[in-house]
């Protein structure tokens, strides 16, 4: 707990810096605070759509996908979990997904960038959820949910999740 806490305030001075002014986030902003506070994982490649995500120790991909668009599940002992879902929105660009938000309940709805991905960031209520979301030019949504997140603490985490999506190599 002590190492989470940590990470968890070390990204608290990071949401500070300037990179985020602008919204911009990039993986090698994150690295240094997940090694310092002794934070461990590995990255998943979903070939499909040729994205890796930063998955924590202790949260194991699922042998079952949970429904219908998951292209990916991994969940921990606690009730955490990390979805990724590619749905099919009929060519809807960014700004269209974003303005569609509103309308199912999303708040702090933000634009922005993650590691060179254009993207949208926002929470579900009643889901107790952090998201991100990048429209792609197959006329997709890649979608990765965060949850539950219900303290300042899981929200950091998640961030540090979300902040490591990103093209595969």
């Amino acid at each position: 707990m002590k190492k989470l806490l940590a990470l968890m305030v070390a990204l608290c001075l990071l949401c500070g810096c300037t990179a985020l002014a602008d919204n911009e986030i990039t993986w090698d902003q994150v690295v240094p605070v997940l090694e310092e506070a002794g934070v461990t994982g590995d990255f998943y490649t979903f070939e499909q759509i040729a994205v890796a995500i930063f998955i924590p120790t202790g949260m194991n991909p699922a042998e079952e996908m949970p429904g219908e668009n998951y292209i990916g599940y991994f969940a921990a002992e606690d009730g955490s979990a990390v979805a990724v879902q590619y749905v099919n929105v009929e060519g809807m660009d960014l700004d269209t997904y974003t303005a569609a938000l509103e309308g199912v309940g999303a708040t702090g709805i933000e634009r922005g960038t993650v590691n060179g991905l254009p993207c949208v960031s926002y929470e579900m209520p009643a889901n107790q959820t952090m998201n991100v979301a990048f429209t792609t030019e197959a006329g997709y949504v890649l979608e990765v949910v965060v949850g539950p997140v219900t303290s300042d603490v899981e929200k950091l985490a998640a961030s540090a999740i979300l902040s490591s999506i990103q093209a595969a190599e």
